[in-house]
């Protein structure tokens, strides 16, 4: 791939996929990093002058902000890495684009079905197996329920982070839990998880699918895992991602069934904080996904090798005058 005199701007630096994401492209880019806690990893990682601090995600002004920071730091392209930033800013394109800033975010349509479990149940169903499914409603019945074997799995339609999710023996131990259509019930999964880390072109094509197993689990991150050279969970990767029109990197989690298949769980539509992993087996999605946003051909097909990580905390010395010393959000105008 060539080498660019552009300028990119990673949103979320204080997470795990923005520091990949900076670290990966920093050799051929200018890097702004940005995050709202002036004590961010990432922003150690770019020179002081390409730091950022923003406005929080669910903030009103949040987008005008964004897009004034990646216009005063002539930013040419965006990548938004937090959950809450990503319809927003997708919403957007048509604003970024007048002021020819290109973004790597999914589409909002595709945004919308990722980030409503129901609604992406029901767009996967006839493409992959997805665990048996049903909304919590005043009318749903006991005997309705029992469809779902026990346990069964009750968690939100919308949200991350394992908020409101719960495995419980039965109905009667959904307790307060609204039944108003905002939660769903769901055939419990007990075998391996996975990760299928899945990068599309901006054309819909998908390029590669590299499934992952989380071996170790600290705090919610995989700390040891590998990748896995698995024909039916790359097939699988693939089709869900065909399914909702994956058009640059996002992460499909499954879990096996009782019968060994794999069943869909959820599909994170951003870069996953395991990443690193997927570069190692020799697929730089990162670069990869920057160079088709900023239109270059990139191929047809990618093939991984199967490689394994343990992961460990790194230190940034930081000389201390540039310590926390980091341009404060600029007014949206």
């Amino acid at each position: 791939m060539s080498q660019h005199q552009s300028t990119v701007l990673v949103t979320g630096a204080g997470g795990a996929a923005a520091v990949t994401l900076i670290r990966a492209l920093t050799p051929m880019y200018r890097v702004i990093a940005g995050d709202i806690d002036p004590y961010a990893v990432g922003l150690y990682l770019v020179p002081p002058e390409d730091r950022v601090l923003l406005r929080r995600g669910d903030d009103p002004d949040f987008v005008p902000a964004l897009l004034q920071e990646a216009r005063t730091h002539g930013a040419d392209l965006v990548i938004p890495t937090v959950d809450v930033e990503l319809a927003d800013v997708s919403a957007a394109a048509d604003t970024f684009a007048a002021h020819g800033i290109r973004l790597l975010v999914e589409t909002v349509a595709t945004l919308e079905c990722c980030l409503d479990k129901w609604q992406l149940m029901q767009r996967c169903a006839s493409v992959v197996r997805v665990p048996t499914t049903m909304l919590l409603e005043c009318d749903t019945t006991d005997h309705a329920m029992s469809t779902l074997g026990r346990p069964f799995i009750v968690k939100p339609r919308a949200g991350a982070g394992g908020r409101g999710f719960a495995v419980i023996d039965g109905p009667e131990a959904l307790g307060e839990t609204p039944r108003d259509g905002s939660y769903i019930m769901q055939e419990y999964l007990p075998g391996e998880e996975f990760s299928i880390d899945v990068l599309g072109r901006p054309d819909g094509h998908i390029v590669s699918a590299v499934p992952r197993r989380r071996d170790k689990v600290d705090s919610g991150i995989a700390v040891a895992g590998r990748t896995v050279h698995d024909p039916s969970l790359i097939a699988f990767g693939r089709s869900v991602a065909e399914a909702i029109g994956v058009v640059g990197v996002v992460n499909v989690q499954a879990r096996r069934a009782v019968d060994g298949t794999p069943a869909l769980l959820e599909v994170n539509p951003r870069f996953p904080g395991t990443m690193a992993l997927t570069m190692a087996a020799g697929v730089d999605m990162p670069t990869l996904a920057v160079a088709a946003a900023y239109g270059e051909r990139i191929p047809d097909s990618i093939d991984f090798t199967e490689v394994a990580v343990v992961r460990h905390w790194a230190d940034v010395v930081v000389p201390i005058e540039e310590y926390t010393t980091i341009q404060a959000p600029v007014a949206a105008g």
